[in-house]
């Protein structure tokens, strides 16, 4: 006896240390730009087929762009004078201006469908690991974070993430090799008016990198007051009819309000550095232009330069700088594309629920045996919630669970469905700690209705089918009776083909109860759970269902979480629970018998049931 003990504390001490191992820890820590950027170009390794031709396209249009000028200071030096100009000469150069136009143009747009393909394939693959991940991101994430701010995560910054991506890669080649191309035919005509050029160079670049380490902070800031202002949008147009029965539509406007001024001045900080950008640059471009002219007017003057090679000269200087305006130009979406990168990322990084082990067993043939040892659980490290609980259940028994809110009802449902792990202390099936099975084979070893309905976008039919696509017709409509709810169907425009959206369109708080219970019941799974199964039923009906669920129950484990007592007085075993714990246990005639808290919650609801009758 003493040895099985022993093994037995063994085993709960080896499941404490494999809950606090297996427990995700959320990353709080913010991305820096350099590890933003870092992704960024990862995921663009994929398509690194579509940047080496865009470079290579950009390389070309660049280069017939910066020969046009050229060219034309050829043909300007083909006018020697009043009656001498050489027609013949000038045409045939107007004929390769045409030509390298023609080309240019073609490359440019070859180099558009690059960049757009490249940009848009990135943005795509960003979006499927975001969704992913949100399918594999432990419970306490999705309960922590406001769904519109996920929701914008997901939709608004991948958004501006392409449109900052597209914009940079599209200046980002061409400004780059048309940099290169100008220095190199602007030193192919004259060397020291190229060095004034270089000369006054860097502080374009000095006044865009303080800019752009001066906008990221502040682009950060604003990217996370949108998503909190649509956090609060997404969270008041779902709950619109409590807002409006409570008459909170003034506060609700005026904390709007609040959210708004935050985000319009963080906009406004934002875009005025950005905005200072551009006109620094062009101030200090026209600086570079100025110093061209005067050294080439010097340079004519004293015979080393021809007007034509000035001219040209001239548009090679306009043309270098025109790179830095346009990089200025688009450094507020870059900044912001970053920003908005960096939110994503964090999500796609955030750690997801721990996997299935390697040699994690699947359930099959489940008769229903549960067993609670020990378990302790807390949704906070410093708020206890489910302290040394045990509970054993025989297969087919029912269990009713019941207590005052916040005894750990919901939460023992949310542990037996294994949303979350337990902190110590085991939970086992048949035999099989449900840390050693696939949550798959486990969640679909149960059947759960909740007092909150869900229902998917799609036809009355797919919502049934959701939990057992191979059904046919005739179990469908089988399990659409038991539940009472084929005759409502029927009366729906087109039946079962009705299209429905999450919020249920026309159908009642209590019909959608009764698509959820239509959906349970044609699974026929070996347990059940009935959480508030049917809170949002009218009487009538509820005794109708609630004999179908006598009838579903039948050899099957079923956990019954019910705020009205009434109706679990058939129930094999009641738990009584209290701050966490199972204070009593017992059928309904026990309980009673026992005089305790039961027998007063009980009572309370029976008095309180007459007193609303009379």
């Amino acid at each position: 006896m003493l040895k099985k003990q022993t093994v037995n504390e063994d085993k709960i001490q080896k499941s404490k240390v494999q809950a606090e191992q297996s427990k995700p820890q959320s990353k709080d820590r913010k991305m820096s730009r350099g590890e933003i950027l870092k992704k960024v170009f990862g995921h663009l390794g994929k398509y690194r087929i579509f940047v080496v031709f865009s470079v290579l396209l950009a390389a070309v249009s660049v280069a017939l762009t910066l020969y046009i000028p050229k060219l034309i200071g050829y043909a300007v030096d083909e006018i020697i004078g009043k009656g001498a100009v050489n027609f013949a000469g000038i045409f045939r150069i107007l004929f390769q201006i045409g030509i390298c136009t023609g080309i240019t143009a073609l490359a440019q747009w070859l180099m558009n469908v690059c960049n757009n393909k490249m940009t848009y394939q990135v943005v795509q693959d960003v979006r499927n690991e975001a969704f992913r991940k949100i399918q594999i991101l432990p419970l306490k994430y999705i309960d922590n974070h406001p769904s519109g701010e996920i929701v914008s995560r997901v939709i608004a910054d991948v958004d501006q993430f392409a449109d900052g991506l597209l914009m940079g890669f599209t200046q980002l080649f061409t400004g780059a090799a048309t940099i290169i191309g100008t220095l190199g035919f602007m030193l192919s005509v004259d060397v020291n008016i190229t060095f004034v050029v270089v000369l006054i160079t860097p502080i374009s670049f000095f006044v865009a990198n303080f800019i752009a380490r001066k906008t990221f902070a502040m682009f950060r800031l604003q990217s996370e007051i949108r998503g909190e202002q649509t956090g609060l949008i997404d969270e008041m147009i779902g709950n619109q009819k409590v807002v409006q029965a409570f008459g909170q539509e003034e506060k609700v406007t005026e904390r709007f309000d609040k959210i708004n001024e935050k985000l319009g001045s963080a906009y406004l900080r934002a875009t005025f550095f950005s905005s200072v950008t551009n006109p620094a640059t062009r101030f200090i471009n026209s600086l570079v232009y100025t110093g061209v002219g005067i050294a080439g007017a010097f340079a004519v003057v004293n015979g080393t330069l021809t007007v034509g090679q000035l001219t040209s000269f001239l548009s090679y200087a306009n043309q270098y700088t025109k790179p830095f305006n346009e990089i200025s130009g688009v450094v507020t979406e870059f900044q912001n594309a970053v920003v908005c990168a960096g939110r994503i990322f964090e999500l796609i990084e955030e750690i997801p629920q721990p996997e299935d082990a390697k040699d994690a067993a699947v359930l099959t043939h489940v008769r229903g045996h549960v067993l609670a040892e020990h378990v302790d659980f807390s949704y906070m490290p410093q708020q206890n919630l489910i302290t040394d609980f045990n509970l054993k259940v025989m297969p087919g028994q029912k269990i009713a669970v019941v207590g005052p809110t916040g005894c750990g009802k919901t939460t023992l449902i949310n542990l037996l469905m294994r949303f979350y792990d337990v902190d110590g202390g085991c939970i086992s099936v048949d035999g099989k700690d449900v840390r050693e099975v696939t949550r798959e084979s486990l969640r679909c070893a149960y059947g759960m209705v909740l007092q909150e309905t869900w229902l998917k976008t799609g036809t009355i039919r797919e919502n049934i089918l959701l939990g057992r696509s191979d059904a046919s017709e005739e179990e469908m409509i089988e399990a659409a009776k038991a539940s009472y709810i084929h005759n409502v169907i029927l009366r729906l425009p087109n039946g079962y083909d009705t299209w429905v959206t999450e919020d249920g369109d026309g159908l009642s708080q209590g019909q959608k109860q009764l698509l959820c219970i239509a959906r349970v019941m044609l699974c026929r799974p070996p347990m059940l759970i009935l959480d508030e199964a049917t809170s949002s039923i009218d009487t009538r009906t509820e005794v109708k269902i609630q004999a179908a669920f006598t009838k579903l129950m039948e050899g099957r484990t079923t956990f019954i979480v019910a705020h009205r007592l009434s109706t679990i007085r058939e129930a094999d075993v009641i738990l009584v629970m209290k701050d966490g714990k199972v204070i009593e246990q017992g059928n309904h005639e026990s309980l009673m018998a026992a005089d305790g808290f039961y027998r007063h919650l009980y009572e309370s609801q029976f008095l309180r049931g007459k007193d609303e009758d009379k």
